[in-house]
């Protein structure tokens, strides 16, 4: 498997933890949520570096202080790797054209980190901007929780969030799939159709046109190899989309 940190996300990611002498960690501690089976980081582009962490050491194992983007990135388990790291860098890409409200964007994945003990722990995270001035972001925040109902499979679920919603999620799905993954608005149409709805009746469902539903479930039939709609849904139990 090629392991790789996108370009863009490279360029901005380090190995750098946070100074609990920073000034402004107290800030930090006393304004960001932070709740018993979460753990939260806010990484700066500005001093590029983490400037709060907090929870990870009951998550997985590691103290706060040897928390760095750099390491949530890398103990990502090896069959999630790409996916999550293309996820990153395209969604880092895409905000970087956006210049309005930036603080409303964000985007959620379910994906497996190893533990400091070697255990694979499935994660339900979002990543969002935590602040931005003049257009630019200065910093992000991720919180992060283990997922108990269920287990991951080889395909990657993730959903995207914003004033810009279907152009975020939609830009995402047409450059994400050298890697197996699949959307929130994919997902939520291959439900109904699990459940037995036509086309037809799961446009009028989610209140968007037919020609809208084939785009998000025929492509599913290239990108999962699987050749009509109950191979596609039993694809889907199989790898525990649905």
């Amino acid at each position: 498997m090629k392991n790789h940190i996108g370009k863009y996300t490279r360029e901005r990611v380090s190995d750098t933890p946070f100074d609990t002498d920073d000034p402004n960690y107290d800030l930090y501690k006393e304004k960001v949520p932070q709740f018993i089976g979460q753990a939260v980081y806010i990484y700066s582009f500005e001093k590029k570096r983490i400037v709060f962490a907090n929870g990870w050491r009951d998550l997985l194992g590691y103290e706060n202080e040897e928390i760095t983007l750099l390491k949530i990135v890398s103990i990502t388990s090896e069959r999630h790797y790409n996916f999550s790291n293309e996820l990153n860098d395209k969604a880092l890409q895409f905000l970087k054209n956006i210049k309005n409200d930036l603080d409303k964007y964000s985007f959620t994945i379910e994906v497996e980190k190893k533990h400091k003990n070697g255990e694979i722990i499935p994660l339900f995270s979002r990543v969002g901007v935590y602040k931005s001035a003049n257009g630019n972001i200065l910093e992000i925040i991720g919180i992060s929780e283990k997922i108990h109902s269920r287990k991951l499979g080889n395909i990657m679920q993730y959903a995207a969030y914003g004033p810009e919603i279907s152009n975020f999620e939609d830009t995402l799905n047409t450059q994400l799939f050298d890697e197996l993954g699949i959307s929130r608005k994919e997902k939520e149409a291959l439900v109904l159709a699990s459940k037995g709805f036509a086309f037809k009746e799961i446009a009028q469902e989610l209140n968007v046109s037919s020609s809208a539903i084939e785009k998000r479930i025929l492509p599913l039939y290239k990108r999962f190899n699987v050749k009509s709609l109950p191979h596609l849904i039993s694809f889907a139990y199989d790898n525990h989309i649905l």
